[in-house]
């Protein structure tokens, strides 16, 4: 009879030991968001902060709040990767590029224009400084010609005009 309760006292300790060995569970975050369980230790590129639990440490169900990981981070972890939030995510980029190219092509035309008015108003300044004689319609549609107190004002505008081209 000894034979077997030292038995069944060697098999009560041996499963104790297997059961222990079974509570050595870690919990951390992936750089996606996803819970990952494992009876071994996460890699060391996994940050302390997003180890949930640990042999030793208390199981939270959140990484802490103090930690360095912004606010945006911790609700992206937080929600499931669904292919809804993947196709959210996907048209929030294709929208914010969609803006840029649009911002960029609105800045090109209005350089574009710049140039071309540039252009033209060195065009003008030649002409006035030239010495020709520079005629305007006025408003009955009959021709007359700029006086000199006109061109020098002109010329004068013109200037201003072309150096803000610079």
């Amino acid at each position: 009879m000894q034979k077997y309760q030292k038995r069944l006292v060697f098999s009560v300790l041996m499963s104790f030991f297997m059961c222990a060995s079974a509570f050595a569970q870690y919990v951390w975050l992936d750089e996606k968001g996803i819970k990952q369980f494992s009876d071994i230790p996460p890699p060391k590129s996994v940050p302390n902060n997003r180890i949930l639990k640990s042999p030793g440490k208390i199981s939270q169900d959140a990484p802490p709040a103090d930690s360095a990981a912004p606010a945006a981070d911790a609700d992206q972890a937080a929600r499931p990767v669904t292919t809804a939030s993947r196709n959210e995510d996907f048209n929030k980029r294709r929208a914010e590029q969609a803006a840029k190219d649009q911002k960029a092509a609105e800045e090109k035309r209005v350089a574009s224009e710049k140039s071309k008015n540039c252009e033209r108003a060195r065009s003008y300044q030649r002409s006035l400084e030239s010495g020709a004689r520079i005629a305007t319609a006025d408003s009955n549609g009959e021709r007359s010609y700029l006086s000199d107190d006109q061109r020098a004002k002109e010329v004068a505008e013109t200037r201003r005009a072309v150096a803000d081209c610079n």
